[in-house]
């Protein structure tokens, strides 16, 4: 059967935390006139996260990486702005460099008041921020086909990402501790891979039937057929300090989801591999982020990043011309060439600490450097 092209249309959520500009830890319970300030600006495009502590943003459904530059930046300066007004500012970091979880208030929302009782002391911990992008798939067995193909790609996606090498004030080695503490929830992780959208669909209602979920939004997937939207979420991100960067990353996601639609109207696809082999990039990318090299299934292979890179930049750039966000795909390139935000937090830790600082005043340095970050090219 020929499917008509999907609209690949975009949206962008990225995930806030908030920081008392004095002390640079987080603001436990944020005054309710700093909530108000974001909506009267940003409407319903602005929410309450799990934690008190934290706030999420999410674009209009934009056609083109240069609309969802525009709206998301626009968001991004919304809260700042908001923020300032109450000695707060947010920090695009999936973890705070010294916060303590143990200290944080959970919001007090029906949602949340049911995860906190069905989830335990493994939400608990939940003082991570992500990053999620939606791409406009409006068929739903399409929606599945690609989604098990573009799994193969959520490592490298990852890998451009990481910003959360920190916890409670230690440096953990990984630069993304996030995805540690998230896989402490159930249905995490890689998704199964699925013949068709209507066995995805038996799967969820049959775990709703026996009272294991109320909906398919409680299915925390690197990647899942949004429950709201004819889209495919990609949710394995860190959250990036430099917006320039969640829009490459964004417009690659796009770019990757064009290529493999053309290659299915050539009756061709990207091989499937075992789950246990893309756990293993998955890893990798939590690890190391671009540094370490991914595996290459297919030349069975340890390969830089940057090779890996440059392979995909020449794979989908005739996509990315189309869609009008080669700029975009190719500054990929740049990430993997300066690093990512938790290598740049690193950086300016060790920085610090050489000019004598010690431990705790060269992580709140850190916050200062996020806080900038944050903020920069608004």
């Amino acid at each position: 059967m020929n499917i008509p092209a999907p609209a690949l249309t975009l949206g962008i959520e990225e995930e806030y935390l908030l920081v008392d500009v004095q002390t640079r830890d987080l603001v436990q319970s944020p005054p309710e006139d700093f909530m108000s300030a974001c909506v009267e600006t940003c409407g319903e495009q602005v929410a309450n996260e799990f934690m008190k502590s934290q706030i999420e943003i999410g674009t209009k459904v934009c056609r083109t990486i240069g609309e969802a530059r525009e709206d998301l930046t626009r968001l991004r300066r919304a809260v700042i702005e908001a923020a300032r007004g109450f000695g707060l500012a947010p920090i695009a970091a999936s973890t705070h460099p010294f916060a303590r979880w143990t200290q944080q208030q959970h919001t007090e929302k029906e949602r949340y008041e049911t995860l906190a009782h069905d989830l335990g002391g493994a939400v608990e911990r939940l003082l991570i921020c992500g990053m999620h992008v939606h791409i406009g798939i409006e068929d739903h067995d399409l929606r599945i086909d690609l989604m098990n193909q573009v799994a193969y790609f959520l490592p490298h996606m990852l890998a451009l990402t990481t910003s959360s090498p920190y916890w409670q004030g230690r440096d953990t080695g990984l630069n993304s501790y996030r995805l540690t503490v998230f896989d402490a929830l159930p249905r995490t992780g890689l998704p199964d891979i699925f013949d068709s959208f209507g066995e995805y669909r038996r799967m969820i209602d049959q775990l709703i039937k026996v009272g294991a979920l109320e909906d398919a939004t409680k299915l925390w997937w690197d990647i899942r057929p949004s429950d709201r939207f004819p889209t495919i979420e990609a949710r394995v991100m860190d959250v990036c300090t430099d917006v320039e960067d969640t829009l490459t990353v964004a417009a690659l996601y796009q770019s990757i989801m064009s290529m493999l639609f053309r290659l299915r109207q050539k009756n061709q696809r990207w091989r499937l591999y075992p789950k246990s082999l893309m756990k293993e990039n998955r890893w990798r990318a939590q690890r190391y982020g671009p540094r370490r090299g991914l595996i290459d299934f297919g030349r069975a292979e340890m390969v830089p990043v940057a090779e890996l890179m440059e392979e995909l930049i020449s794979i989908v750039s005739e996509d990315a011309e189309a869609l009008g966000c080669l700029g975009e795909v190719k500054r990929s390139r740049e990430i993997v060439n300066r690093g990512t935000s938790a290598e740049a937090q690193r950086e300016v830790y060790q920085s610090a600490t050489e000019n004598g600082a010690d431990h705790k005043e060269a992580l709140r340095e850190v916050v200062d450097f996020l806080i900038e970050r944050t903020a920069s090219g608004l």
